[in-house]
């Protein structure tokens, strides 16, 4: 745990121990009224002033902070222990545990917060006593949704699967492993049910409800000071400022912390980054655009979790392009959303990082990952018709890009779009910018979408198979422009793709993706020249061939992610599996120096006349 911002720590440790001094100041008497000096203004002996009763301003407002303060110290304090614990049970242990929890909270939910306090007070009386319990009741379904969803979050992680292994109970997995990697979002709530104790404590005994007079409160002091705003405004100002800056303290109290305690957020614990699987010299590389270490991506299913994209490492380099091949349904656009942090609400991070200019944008929050986007990284979807917006004018889509990242003026944003417009080959820019989409040609859509992408100089492109509705011609444009782009700027490109003749054409690094795993890595000459996994090489043979001859097709299927061999994920497609592929998932093995296959008669295949290079 690192240390937390000092700031809030100190504000909130002022208030509180200035709460709890309280008894030892030698302040006045707070109900002490003193009528011959109603609303007196402030003097040597009464620094804030007095009242319409003629009391002390700062010993009521002290006091107040310190009724204040206890009732939602202890509200929150209880809400936070039972719900955490009713959430912890229920999501982990499920079935009766899991129905007692939500099924109690749906009844709670039934009655709107501040009608439930209302009628509780009335039945039971007045009284910071009976605010405690009642503000608690109010906060307890808030503490056990948000524990329930976190468990459910952490539950099928490797590490709570490793306890259960080590033959932990569950109340030991419960407390020690699940509850710290959740503590942040419980803090969040802890502050939120504390800030909002604070207020309602106050608007129940504005209303008469809370504390009862002549016992200080905040609320009571604002109730009593609206009468007399016009003759005293001072006496409104006090208790309203103190509300508000300690509701503004005990956020960013919060706030710190969570950040303090996730181990997830904590900046400076950056985890340790395991080999690169690419060439020495990107082994070097001080600085990768992107770097995607052993990334998982799982999605909740009837039959249980499936995990489409398993353990994929691979990185890109300024100025290179790495393709990612493979055929529909090996996982390969997940993965360059996963990248973007635009997975389906469906589908979540199971393990791994993605690293981008050294930031992990697994960990970013939306705000920080939405200023990445269209930024320092783009992505050009596969179908540009569906991709644009088919009521706004293609300059306007452009504009819009780069206004959500820069503050321009018209003029200014107007010749950018044009600039963007030349820079992707589209003659007439500015009559392009005024169409349509359904106006351009498909050509024409695709530069578009190339020009979204490149409208604020991104370092990294993710393309999403680009070219595949193109015919050859628009194709081989579409390609040129991709590599110029990134021979100019020094960009970075993800290439995903299942062609190889377009890998050939424009990659400086391959990894083949399949069912949802990478079988091979390495340079394009070598994995296109040298291919050492049967995947890689049946995809190689079903390229068009130069000749014009026939390409051979792949037997079979990519399958399922439920329906995964035990062995090897290409064992019931491949002509030269053994026995002992079918036994257990052979690891990602390091042939040659840059150059990896998950492949255990690598040797035998390196050895094998019936190679096919893709020109």
């Amino acid at each position: 745990m690192k240390r937390p911002n000092p700031i809030p720590v100190a504000v909130v440790a002022a208030i509180a121990m200035l709460a709890m001094a309280v008894p030892f100041l030698g302040l006045a008497n707070p109900t002490a009224m003193s009528i011959a000096h109603r609303m007196a203004p402030a003097s040597a002996a009464h620094w804030l002033g007095q009242d319409e009763y003629g009391r002390d301003v700062l010993s009521r407002l002290l006091w107040g902070a310190r009724v204040s303060l206890s009732v939602a110290a202890a509200s929150a304090a209880m809400a936070c222990l039972l719900g955490t614990a009713m959430g912890l049970a229920g999501g982990y242990l499920g079935r009766v545990a899991e129905l007692l929890a939500l099924r109690s909270m749906d009844v709670v939910l039934c009655f709107p917060p501040l009608l439930l306090a209302l009628l509780v007070v009335t039945l039971f009386g007045p009284g910071a006593l009976t605010l405690i319990p009642v503000l608690a009741l109010v906060f307890l379904p808030g503490f056990v949704r948000v524990v329930y969803a976190g468990v459910l979050s952490v539950r099928s992680q490797e590490y709570v699967d490793a306890m259960r292994v080590l033959g932990a109970g569950r109340l030991r997995i419960m407390l020690r492993t699940i509850l710290p990697n959740i503590a942040g979002p419980i803090l969040v709530q802890l502050s939120l049910a504390a800030a909002a104790g604070v207020v309602l404590e106050s608007g129940l005994s504005f209303l008469g409800l809370g504390v009862l007079p002549p016992a200080p409160s905040w609320g009571l002091m604002i109730a009593a000071a609206r009468s007399t705003m016009t003759q005293a405004p001072l006496l409104l100002l006090w208790p309203c400022l103190a509300l508000s800056l300690t509701i503004l303290a005990m956020n960013a109290l919060c706030d710190a912390l969570r950040d303090a305690v996730d181990p997830h957020r904590a900046p400076g614990r950056r985890p340790r980054r395991l080999p690169s699987l690419l060439t020495p010299g990107l082994l070097m590389a001080p600085a990768p655009l992107l770097d995607v270490q052993g990334l998982t991506i799982e999605i909740d299913t009837p039959a249980g979790p499936i995990q489409p994209v398993r353990d994929v490492s691979l990185g890109v380099v300024p100025g290179e392009t790495l393709a990612l091949v493979g055929e529909s349904g090996s996982g390969k656009s997940l993965t360059g959303l996963a990248i973007m942090g635009l997975l389906p609400s469906v589908a979540r991070i199971a393990g791994g990082a993605v690293w981008v200019e050294g930031r992990d944008v697994l960990r970013l929050e939306e705000g920080e990952l939405r200023r990445l986007r269209g930024n320092r990284m783009a992505m050009v979807f596969q179908d540009p018709l569906s991709s644009l917006n088919p009521v706004h004018r293609v300059g306007s889509q452009i504009a819009e890009a780069i206004r959500a990242h820069r503050s321009l003026s018209d003029h200014a944003a107007r010749d950018r779009v044009l600039a963007s417009l030349r820079r992707v080959g589209i003659p007439d820019p500015l009559r392009r910018a005024r169409s349509f989409p359904h106006e351009l040609s498909g050509g024409m859509r695709q530069r578009t979408m190339i020009a979204i992408g490149i409208a604020n100089d991104p370092k990294l492109l993710i393309a999403d198979e680009p070219t595949t509705a193109l015919d050859v011609t628009i194709q081989a444009q579409v390609l040129d422009l991709i590599a110029r782009l990134k021979q100019e700027h020094g960009m970075g490109v993800l290439f995903i793709t299942h062609s190889l003749p377009v890998v050939a054409e424009i990659a400086d690094h391959v990894a083949v993706m399949y069912a949802g795993e990478i079988v091979e890595q390495g340079t394009a000459a070598e994995v296109l020249t040298h291919p050492l996994h049967p995947y890689t090489t049946a995809l190689l043979r079903s390229a068009p061939a130069e000749d014009g001859s026939l390409p051979d097709s792949i037997p079979g299927t990519v399958p399922l992610p439920h329906q995964l061999p035990t062995g090897c994920a290409f064992a019931p497609r491949c002509q030269h599996r053994t026995a002992a592929c079918e036994v257990a998932r052979p690891a990602l093995l390091t042939a040659h120096p840059g150059h990896t296959t998950r492949c255990i008669r690598w040797r035998e295949l390196a050895g094998a006349p019936t190679r096919q290079a893709v020109a």
